[in-house]
């Protein structure tokens, strides 16, 4: 091994430990999430254990890094962010931020439909904020039945019944920020309230 590449593993175990701290995650929260052993991963980052590709890919997507990042490797010069989009209910959600643990926002896209959909109110713990980029959104909000067009905002507790979809039959986008419980009810697979599958999450 040469000595470049002996410094950039050396150099892992505190960029880690440094990334962790910063998400505000612990050893046993990434422990459950990774399926790595929390004594592992207290070593990885303490420089007891070598970092080794099959440890590395796990952190990556918990993380939600690229792989060269997490170790520090040399920028190819690409500025580019490549996202991945999450489909779910018939809808499309663009991550636009990389904290996991804490509030992320999404670019959020309802497509265009023949006739709009009725409304599926779902609760779950959170609060979220939206901002419609373009077209007419309607938000169910409890009692209320508001329409939002573009460059208007919206913040509520999702605590409250709520629905989101398009107020006309038109495409909407928006930017959108969820909570954790907000991702597991929208974005991730097994949510705690999925709504059927002829409407969009709210």
């Amino acid at each position: 091994m040469d000595l470049e590449t002996e410094d950039v593993l050396d150099a892992v175990g505190p960029r880690l430990r440094a990334l962790r701290r910063e998400r505000g995650i612990t050893l046993a929260d990434l422990a459950a999430t990774t399926g790595v052993s929390e004594s592992t991963l207290s070593r990885l980052e303490g420089g007891q254990r070598r970092a080794t590709l099959e440890l590395l890919l796990p952190l990556a997507r918990t993380y939600d890094v690229p792989l060269d990042e997490l170790v520090g490797a040399p920028r190819t010069g690409d500025p580019r962010i490549h996202l991945q989009p999450i489909r779910r209910f018939g809808m499309v959600f663009v991550p636009l931020s990389r904290r996991p643990g804490g509030t992320q926002a999404f670019k959020m896209l309802i497509p265009a439909r023949p006739k709009p959909l009725e409304p599926t109110l779902q609760t779950h713990e959170g609060f979220e904020w939206l901002y419609v980029l373009n077209g007419r959104l309607r938000l169910v909000l409890g009692e209320r039945d508001l329409t939002l067009s573009a460059g208007e905002a919206a913040e509520f507790d999702t605590s409250l019944p709520h629905w989101l979809g398009s107020a006309d039959g038109g495409a909407v986008e928006l930017l959108i920020l969820f909570g954790l419980q907000g991702i597991r009810a929208h974005v991730r697979p097994g949510g705690p309230h999925p709504p059927p599958d002829d409407g969009p999450p709210g």
